[in-house]
C-alpha cells in the first residue's frame, strides 16, 4: 500500500494536484458541464472500467464526485484494480466549492 489514506480533504486534495496529483471527476457529462475543478480529468463512473488505462498506475489519483459517494466506489475499485495510490476527495465537489477552492 502506498501510506496515502483512503480520504482527504478538498485542501489537501488541491495541495496535491499543486504537487503534480491528478484530480478524476467521475461525475456525469451535465454536472460537469456545470462545474468542475481546473484541470480534472474527466471519467464518468460507468466508464471507470473500460477506460482504466486512461489512469496511471504510478500517479496519486484524488477521485471526486458531487458529494463522495461515487467517488469512494471509484477509489474503492481503482485500488483493487493496481491504482494503489488512488484517494477519495471528501465531500467531493460540494466540499471543494464550499471551501473556496476554485471551480470553472
Amino acid at each position: 500500500m502506498s501510506g496515502l489514506p483512503e480520504e482527504v480533504s478538498p485542501a489537501d486534495a488541491h495541495a496535491a494536484a499543486g504537487r503534480g496529483a491528478l484530480l478524476l471527476d467521475v461525475r456525469e457529462d451535465w454536472e460537469w458541464n456545470q462545474g468542475h475543478v481546473p484541470g480534472a480529468v474527466h471519467i464518468p463512473m460507468q466508464q471507470v472500467p473500460q477506460r482504466l488505462a486512461e489512469i496511471p498506475e504510478d500517479a496519486d489519483v484524488y477521485v471526486y464526485c458531487k458529494v463522495g459517494g461515487r467517488s469512494a466506489r471509484v477509489v474503492d475499485y481503482l485500488r483493487r484494480n493496481g491504482r494503489r495510490r488512488a484517494v477519495n476527495v471528501s465531500g467531493g465537489i460540494d466540499a471543494w466549492s464550499e471551501a473556496g477552492l476554485p471551480v470553472e
